[in-house]
């Protein structure tokens, strides 16, 4: 099974990153990464895969998953309407502030618990799934304070369930996350232009033949195919948001339209006019 290294992007001026209804119900989106995610979807039944973990849940499910854990898209395969919101929090969100304010100390603690995956039952759902799903109406500094509340309220559930008995391990050492953390922020910065193998490498201080073996044991892709799935997501964005399609080809990127619509298709099945009709009720 590929395992794909996601890239979240986020404000400038935020921790944290929503995807408000992100319909992936025809991906089978296998990944992780560094971010923290809190995900909750109402409306639909399917099933929970979080590292080692998979189970069934029935009309809704609230899970909080640790850095690193390769998890599968919760909508995956379901075919009734629904609703999802998925929060991404910053892998430093809060790093070591509990200690100069104790009132953090409970939010330390369900990060720290949620190495394991955290499943959250109906008193929690009942409690804070509204909440959840209102979080993109608060503005930057409210939705904050209203992210610290609900975390806080998740750590004092009394129906928590931790997804695997001991950690999860992260299978990247501290040497492996710098080094990708360059280079994803290299592809985040710049991949509306001509990116060159070369430019990756010397962040890495490696040479480009054993960077293009380094970065495919890594991410189980070459770095033009994961520059291409990163452009990819960024295009579906766009047209979800209604851009036209070679407004997003070339925004995105892309040097010709036939070579965007060709890795659109082979990426997500389905070039970017047809996806972009089949999903735009649903965005």
């Amino acid at each position: 099974m590929k395992t794909e290294l996601e890239e979240i992007s986020r404000p400038s001026n935020s921790s944290l990153c929503l995807m408000v209804n992100p319909n992936l119900s025809d991906f089978f989106f296998w990944h992780f990464h560094p971010e923290y995610e809190l995900v909750y979807i109402d409306g639909a039944s399917g099933t929970r895969h979080v590292g080692e973990h998979i189970s069934r849940f029935e009309g809704s499910d609230l899970v909080l998953i640790g850095s690193y854990i390769p998890h599968l898209n919760f909508d995956y395969g379901v075919k009734t309407p629904y609703e999802k919101m998925v929060v991404h929090i910053r892998p430093d969100f809060l790093q070591a502030a509990h200690i100069t304010a104790p009132e953090l100390q409970a939010i330390h603690e369900l990060f720290q618990l949620s190495c394991h995956g955290i499943a959250f039952g109906e008193t929690a759902k009942a409690l804070l799934g509204t909440r959840i799903k209102q979080l993109d109406t608060h503005a930057t500094f409210e939705l904050f304070l209203e992210l610290l509340s609900i975390l806080k309220a998740l750590m004092d559930s009394p129906d928590k369930v931790l997804l695997h008995d001991k950690p999860v391990k992260n299978q990247f050492t501290q040497k492996d996350q710098e080094r990708l953390r360059r280079v994803f922020e290299l592809i985040d910065r710049n991949y509306q232009r001509k990116l060159e193998v070369r430019e990756a490498a010397q962040l890495t201080f490696l040479s480009e033949a054993a960077f293009c073996r380094y970065f495919k044991k890594m991410t189980r892709l070459t770095f033009t195919e994961f520059v291409n799935h990163y452009r990819i997501d960024k295009a579906k964005k766009l047209l979800l948001h209604d851009r036209n399609v070679t407004e997003t080809c070339f925004d995105c990127g892309f040097e010709s339209l036939s070579y965007f619509n060709r890795t659109f298709k082979k990426i997500t099945g389905e070039n970017p006019l047809s996806f972009k009709k089949g999903h735009r009720s649903t965005s």
